[in-house]
């Protein structure tokens, strides 16, 4: 029997847990090797049970075993899959962050070459908060979603940072069939805490007033309706009638 099947099974179905995506109802999904994972009924995203999710040293000494080096064509072909069509849409020298990015930056890099600005923001190896207040014409998030603890949390606040017009672009690997979750080489990643579909970032979207654009097999642009940019001081309303926050006290947590 493949690796993880024998340890799968439907989780009881007697409990209920709120989706940490969208605040809706989520109900147990399956139990792989006694990681317990829920669904929601709203969003259709599943994520690991909160009680399971890992510490922030686990986090980081997980990261630091990754090698993306900013100068290896590999990394920079997988991350092109997000910046090709993203610089497709982008007016020119817009100004954008790069939310998660990781020890190795290669993203931010290969934006800048093509003449944008990019600003770095990672909790664990480039934090910096005042990064967080402030309007972009873009923000990316790069194999960065799956990591998220309080993804509803970190989607509303980003949303906040974008000028009218603006975009949200996200790489995350969006669904698998249900029999083959238990293997799926993503989820068996320690430091992956939640998977998407499609349908939950169309929500998410709807939700938060942006239009969504699936572009890639793995990539979906959020776009903020309108046009022109404000100050790059001045954090503008999120169509929720939530704003960026005035603090670091709920500052949205990246994953690299």
């Amino acid at each position: 029997m493949a690796w993880g099947v024998a340890q799968a099974m439907v989780m009881d179905q007697s409990t209920h847990a709120a989706c940490r995506v969208c605040l809706g109802g989520a109900r147990p999904f399956m139990t792989v090797q006694g990681r317990r994972y829920w669904r929601c009924r709203r969003c259709r995203a599943t994520q690991l049970d909160a009680r399971q999710l890992p510490d922030p040293g686990t986090e980081r000494r997980h990261y630091l075993t990754h090698h993306n080096d900013p100068a290896d064509e590999g990394y920079r072909r997988f991350l092109a899959r997000l910046a090709s069509p993203l610089l497709k849409v982008l007016d020119r020298a817009s100004e954008g962050l790069d939310f998660g990015c990781g020890p190795g930056p290669a993203l931010a890099a290969m934006l800048e070459a093509a003449g944008h600005r990019v600003r770095l923001h990672d909790p664990f190896f480039r934090p910096d908060p005042a990064a967080l207040e402030r309007c972009y014409d873009f923000v990316t998030l790069t194999e960065v979603a799956e990591h998220l603890h309080r993804p509803h949390a970190v989607f509303r606040q980003l949303a906040g940072l974008i000028r009218p017009g603006g975009r949200l672009a996200v790489m995350t690997a969006l669904g698998i069939d249900d029999r083959r979750f238990a293997n799926w080489r993503y989820r068996r990643d320690p430091t992956h805490v939640v998977f998407y579909r499609a349908a939950t970032f169309r929500y998410l979207a709807s939700s938060l007033g942006l239009d969504c654009r699936r572009v890639a097999p793995d990539v979906v642009l959020l776009r903020k309706p309108g046009s022109g940019r404000s100050s790059p001081t001045a954090p503008v309303a999120a169509a929720s009638g939530a704003r960026c926050p005035a603090s670091t006290t709920e500052t949205a947590r990246a994953r690299a």
